[in-house]
């Protein structure tokens, strides 16, 4: 489930903290706070949250699911925040990865899921996930619900036209790292006249910054973002990008993003499985001439979601029974087939259900394959309670040097200034 790094996100966040907060009121009045048949949920957008309710109420028809959608992933844990404050909360949260930190270091706020049987099914899931959710004192306060394995959608019609090899394994071949893929950026739009990618922050900074053994924090969970080797490559291969004029400079999910995807105004876009859901939207059109390609340096992981109760829910337990039948390894591989959510329990990842999937948007790829095969090997970085914030102001300051706004020998001491403003030191 995706994370999606949106300058405009402060704006959003009021309106959404208030829909949010008028939202735990009504249910809480509608409901009576009594009936352990029904339990209020909030979810984020753009994962389908409406059809995994609908799948449970087949096999549960005489449970109610109150379902808010607050906003994207970012609102949605403002929200939270406020309710928590305020006393009014959902019985059941879906929580972004790189917002979980946070909430963790407040476990007082939340059911400690062993209480409820979490213990005997942690080993279900990636060792490396169920960890992002355990408190120092080995509560659980979230359950995993998917992984972000990576990969490069790219649209094999554009790369003809370019005189580029068009196979999804030759594609992959042409990139076995970044620098290797930005040169071939440089051969497309020589070639044609057009920018290869949508732009640099998500496409190359983003994905390269999720592919190392560290980022902003240290194993012992201090702040090291300015010393990591992971980041700086990553910003100044991000940098790179655009000095090289392959970019189309336009930012992820916005409405020239958008416009620019269904024109073929570039041709490649680096998409963590929950990403594919978003091409599909915003250009249906264009279904058959997108292929899937490994990432350059193989593997990587960005993204993944958990699903919490807080203290104070109404009614744990149906929300806990929801947890329980939807996030089991068979519940994650339904969900993938139905939503493709990359499942965080590997003991699917063999599974015909999984392996055979083929993607007819994206000329038959077998997604299951080519993103399960990214998390392999995978040595996963600490997620600190400021990554989220971190991350923004780097890609913002490459998104100001894209559109001509920030010098680029400047963009790195901008970035690290405003992230210590931003997060106090």
């Amino acid at each position: 489930m995706k994370l999606r790094t949106i300058s405009a996100v402060a704006l959003a966040a009021t309106a959404a903290l208030s829909m949010a907060a008028c939202s735990g009121s009504s249910s809480e009045t509608s409901s009576g706070g009594s009936d352990s048949k029904s339990f209020e949920f909030w979810s984020f957008t753009g994962i389908n949250a409406k059809g995994s309710a609908e799948e449970y109420k087949k096999i549960r028809p005489d449970v109610e699911i109150k379902l808010t959608e607050v906003g994207n992933a970012q609102e949605t844990a403002q929200a939270l925040t406020t309710a928590l404050a305020g006393g009014k909360v959902p019985d059941l949260v879906l929580i972004q990865g790189d917002d979980l930190p946070k909430f963790v270091q407040q476990p007082q706020n939340f059911v400690d899921l062993r209480t409820m049987g979490a213990d005997k099914i942690k080993g279900d899931y990636l060792d490396w996930v169920i960890s992002q959710s355990t408190t120092k004192d080995g509560g659980i306060i979230g359950i995993p619900t998917d992984v972000g394995g990576m990969a490069i959608a790219y649209r094999a019609d554009l790369f003809k036209e370019a005189g580029l090899p068009t196979d999804r394994e030759e594609v992959s071949k042409l990139w076995p790292d970044w620098d290797a893929f930005i040169e071939t950026g440089k051969k497309y739009t020589a070639a044609t006249g057009k920018a290869f990618i949508d732009n640099a922050g998500g496409s190359i900074y983003s994905q390269v910054v999720n592919q190392g053994e560290q980022k902003y924090y240290d194993p012992a969970g201090n702040l090291v973002y300015e010393q990591s080797p992971q980041v700086k490559t990553a910003f100044d291969l991000a940098l790179k990008a655009v000095a090289a004029g392959i970019t189309a400079k336009q930012s992820t999910f916005t409405e020239g993003w958008s416009a620019a995807m269904k024109r073929g105004d570039f041709a490649v876009v680096s998409a963590p499985v929950w990403l594919l859901g978003s091409i599909r939207d915003n250009a249906p059109d264009t279904e058959g001439k997108w292929d899937i390609a490994t990432i350059p340096g193989g593997s990587g992981n960005w993204g993944g979601s958990f699903l919490a109760i807080p203290k104070g829910a109404k009614n744990p337990q149906a929300a806990w029974d929801y947890i329980a039948a939807t996030q089991s390894p068979q519940g994650q591989l339904d969900h993938f087939a139905q939503a493709r959510s990359l499942p965080s329990t590997p003991s699917v990842y063999q599974d015909p259900k999984l392996t055979s999937v083929k993607d007819p948007f994206f000329s038959g790829a077998p997604i299951g394959t080519i993103y399960t095969n990214s998390l392999l090997g995978l040595k996963p970085f600490l997620i600190g309670p400021d990554s989220t914030t971190i991350g923004i102001e780097f890609t913002n300051a490459i998104a100001n040097v894209e559109q001509g706004k920030g010098d680029p020998a400047k963009a790195w001491d901008a970035a690290v200034s405003n992230i210590k403003t931003a997060i106090g030191g």
